[in-house]
């Protein structure tokens, strides 16, 4: 039985289609949303596309569509400007008007990738996500983030706009590598953290990496439907949505800092850890609350520490981050399970804060 989740924004509404086996029906599902589309670029990867490109594309063709399909390079790299340049021209080439449509199969490097074309080629073509990572079905396919990368840092350069429909398809999950599928589940913890208590109730079943297949499907569900409500809320993130930012400035800043040697989700995991240590330290996260995440985090092999914290170039990069505000870095840090709270701090005092928080009792 397909699931489905509505997000409703002022602008803009669309579904959120999560079932096993869904990539049967993505002609008849994308059809419905595309009524009066015809000429369809299918964006996705070198890793993706011997996978699940043909299916989707033979759907499409039955659907009464004419499908281009573009591989790019598997891996963040991808998300360059030379690359979306790159497919400009071949848009250009291809005849692509404003009457077409983009749709992402893959994960989370493919729909911010084809999101920012979609959103930037000829001011807007009409976008679908189906995305087929972990990472990409809990957190990245919703909300409408795009973005591409510079030498300085990840995603400086981006739009919000959202997707006519997410189609996910738990049964991809099946040819993920488990290093993948494990990077994806540290953001469904951070989900839980911030969400509530019977989320976090949820993912406590998960003890091993097979359970995060078992329970795949609720994970997915309880995590769209607390994205799709804080989206809601807070669109273009102005205040509430930053709270989804948990772990993730000190995990960009480890992720860049790393040079390619960590995934996403690996980065977010020792970030969420390691921020938490220094609140926890500080009296602001109740004792035991690192633990609490660590084992979490641990029990499906998850790295929880790095020695990039604390080092030089960590607040450089951390300095360089959009979110931040008149030299102002907003912390999310954890009064409960359930109520992330919102912690302002200057740039110049974060090196003192981490030193006296969480360096000190390493």
């Amino acid at each position: 039985m397909v699931q489905q989740v509505e997000v409703k924004l002022p602008q803009k509404e669309y579904p959120i289609y999560i079932e096993n086996g869904l990539l049967a029906q993505t002609g008849t599902l994308v059809r419905k949303q595309w009524p009066k589309v015809q000429q369809v670029a299918l964006i996705s990867d070198s890793n993706v596309t011997p996978l699940y490109a043909e299916k989707v594309r033979l759907q499409l063709v039955q659907a009464g569509f004419q499908v281009y399909l573009y591989t790019v390079t598997a891996g963040e790299a991808a998300k360059s400007l030379g690359v979306v340049a790159s497919l400009y021209d071949e848009l250009l080439g291809d005849g692509f008007t404003r009457s077409a449509g983009v749709i992402a199969l893959g994960g989370g490097v493919v729909g911010d990738l084809a999101g920012f074309v979609a959103s930037t080629f000829m001011r807007g073509l009409a976008f679908i996500q189906i995305p087929t990572s972990l990472l990409a079905q809990v957190d990245s396919s919703v909300g409408g983030k795009t973005a591409v990368d510079l030498p300085a840092g990840k995603n400086l350069v981006g739009t919000f706009y959202q997707p006519d429909a997410v189609l996910i398809d738990p049964d991809t999950l099946m040819t993920l590598s488990q290093r993948y599928l494990v990077e994806g589940y540290a953001e469904v913890v951070k989900m839980a953290a911030i969400a509530s208590a019977d989320f976090w109730q949820l993912i406590t079943q998960i003890q091993s990496v097979a359970a995060i297949l078992t329970h795949a499907n609720a994970l997915i569900q309880a995590s769209v439907t607390f994205k799709a409500k804080i989206v809601m809320a807070d669109e273009k993130e102005a205040g509430l949505r930053q709270i989804l930012n948990f772990g993730h400035t000190f995990g960009h800043a480890v992720e860049a800092g790393a040079n390619g040697a960590l995934a996403h989700g690996e980065a977010v995991s020792i970030g969420m850890v390691t921020l938490t240590q220094c609140f926890e330290h500080a009296g602001l996260s109740p004792v035991g609350m690192t633990a609490k995440l660590r084992q979490q985090l641990v029990a499906v092999g998850l790295p929880v520490t790095s020695d990039l914290i604390g080092q030089a170039d960590f607040y450089t990069r951390i300095a360089k981050d959009k979110k931040n505000r008149g030299g102002r870095v907003n912390l999310i840090y954890l009064k409960a399970i359930g109520e992330p709270t919102v912690y302002p701090l200057d740039l110049m005092q974060l090196p003192e804060f981490v030193t006296q928080n969480l360096l000190a009792v390493k």
